[in-house]
């Protein structure tokens, strides 16, 4: 019997969009991070998707493919606007990047 070689493997970046090399990987990742805490708030109400979608006015097969991942289409904005429909505060933070000559970073940071 022979011994199978392992495929080597890289540590990711952290942001799987960008390790894909796909355009606008941060908005991608934001997007992503915003979606998962709609679904967390979501599940905590015991809401359906149909409930759900009356609260932020949205049809709930739209609604559906958000929750699948399918976020190409809802900007960054209308995710954040969601998550207040939900009584969630969204605060955003500029400051100024660590490392001169590289640019800066979008990073999603939930609250404890």
């Amino acid at each position: 019997m022979s011994v199978k070689k392992l495929p080597a493997h890289e540590v990711g970046s952290g942001n799987i969009f960008a390790d894909l090399g796909l355009p606008n990987a941060g908005e991608h990742q934001l997007k992503a991070a915003l979606i998962v805490q709609l679904k967390r708030v979501i599940a905590e109400r015991g809401l359906t998707q149909v409930s759900a979608a009356k609260l932020v006015e949205m049809k709930q097969p739209d609604l559906s493919k958000l929750m699948r991942g399918e976020f190409r289409l809802a900007s960054v904005e209308k995710l954040m606007r969601m998550l207040t429909a939900f009584d969630q505060d969204v605060e955003i933070t500029i400051k100024p990047h660590r490392k001169r000559g590289e640019a800066g970073r979008i990073t999603f940071i939930p609250a404890a």
